[in-house]
């Protein structure tokens, strides 16, 4: 049993519980056997590329989200001083603070590859438990991470939900820091709504506490500067 078959099996299968289907509805749906669904799963044989992306339609995930990654991921590469920030990370981090829930949601961002200078593309995985299994979270975001002179930008789209796309700017990524500020926005689904809110990015992750959520949430100055500039913004 090769390494790559196990990883992608352990994927499908924490895909599949995760979309609350059975071995047998994902059989069905791919048009194979439970037998040998079971065994992709296992890892005990290798998913052909056109069955993997049938399973990814049924599963409504992203093909990447089942392949294998190895440690060296791709790596943002500065161009000058610019992103100083974010130069030479592979993964980052991010943390919001959602009202409707009154929670704290965590972001793990992979960077999968370089599509042209100075842009990248990603995977947002969003609101997960545990840290190492991370991809089994409640929503999964790809998208692009662009950067510019004064500006960075990531655009984002949920395969699930079309409506769901997200976008983040963050001011002075040249700018070296242990994190970053950026404003996230994008449509709710409940309720369907447009919104925005500060998102903090860090290199590794943050200590999870009363301090971390007092940063997240909307502050007495952010209140200020909205009723200064009729606008939501972050610096």
């Amino acid at each position: 049993m090769s390494e790559i078959n196990k990883y992608v099996g352990q994927q499908i299968r924490n895909y599949r519980k995760l979309r609350k289907k059975t071995i047998e509805d994902l059989a069905a749906d791919i048009c194979k056997s439970k037998s040998t669904v079971s065994k992709y799963e296992k890892g005990e044989i290798t998913v052909d590329v056109e069955t993997l992306y049938d399973i990814a339609d049924a599963l409504h995930v992203h093909v990447e989200q089942f392949l294998y990654c190895r440690p060296d991921r791709a790596e943002i590469v500065s161009r000058g001083n610019n992103p100083a920030f974010f130069n030479g990370l592979s993964q980052f981090h991010s943390y919001l603070y959602d009202g409707r829930i009154n929670r704290l949601i965590r972001c793990i961002f992979d960077v999968l590859s370089v599509t042209e200078e100075n842009k990248y593309k990603i995977m947002m995985y969003m609101n997960y438990d545990d840290p190492v299994n991370y991809q089994n979270c409640e929503t999964t975001y790809w998208g692009y991470i662009e950067h510019y002179d004064a500006l960075t930008y990531i655009s984002l789209f949920n395969r699930d939900t079309p409506m769901e796309q997200a976008s983040v700017q963050i001011l002075a990524s040249y700018l070296d820091s242990d994190t970053k500020w950026g404003l996230f926005n994008g449509f709710s689904s409940r309720p369907i709504m447009p919104i925005a809110t500060k998102m903090l990015f860090s290199k590794v992750p943050l200590k999870e506490d009363a301090a971390l959520i007092s940063q997240l949430k909307i502050s007495k100055n952010d209140i200020r500067l909205m009723k200064m500039y009729n606008m939501l913004s972050v610096t």
